[in-house]
């Protein structure tokens, strides 16, 4: 998934060439993309492994409440998302040839707060549409629309922090 991650960070290098000024422009739309495909075949993944072996029933039964279930499926959802970013974040400055942005401690906020939504909202779903033939369609289908909102304040965010605005010119995306 990391690799798909990189794969289209690359395709993205070699196909767009605007000015760099231009790219600052359309850097965060581009990475958040990136995040959320990577991040919703990281959650299909997860599923299909318990549902092609039937080990969710296995794990229903097992002693412990559901909700810890949830947490534990929604922890290891949003690890596996900041690894992949951790990974792929500098590529992307990197092959785009990006500045680096002034406060990285508030880009790491976002990302980390961005993440949880994404974790908690694609782990919901992914649970519900696990048991459904066409999962793999479908996932992705509930997922974007239910994320857009998150997904625009995080690129609106990430946006105004490359760009080196300050807190005060982009806390309503942030809240």
């Amino acid at each position: 998934m990391i690799t798909f991650g990189a794969a289209i960070t690359l395709l993205y290098a070699f196909s767009f060439r605007p000015s760099p000024e231009s790219m600052l422009t359309f850097a965060p739309g581009l990475m958040w993309m990136v995040f959320l495909f990577v991040s919703v075949l990281a959650l299909h993944r997860s599923h299909s492994l318990e549902k092609e072996f039937d080990a969710f029933s296995m794990i229903l039964s097992a002693p412990v409440e559901r909700s810890v279930l949830f947490i534990s499926k929604y922890l290891s959802g949003f690890i596996f998302l900041v690894v992949a970013q951790m990974v792929l974040l500098p590529l992307f400055f990197l092959f785009l040839q990006l500045p680096l942005p002034a406060n990285l401690a508030q880009m790491v906020a976002v990302f980390l707060l961005v993440d949880l939504g994404i974790s908690a909202a694609g782990s919901l779903l992914s649970g519900i549409v696990m048991r459904v033939r066409v999962d793999e369609m479908l996932l992705p289908l509930m997922l974007f629309p239910m994320v857009t909102p998150l997904l625009i304040s995080a690129v609106k965010s990430t946006a105004s922090i490359m760009d080196n605005q300050p807190f005060n010119q982009w806390k309503l995306w942030f809240q």
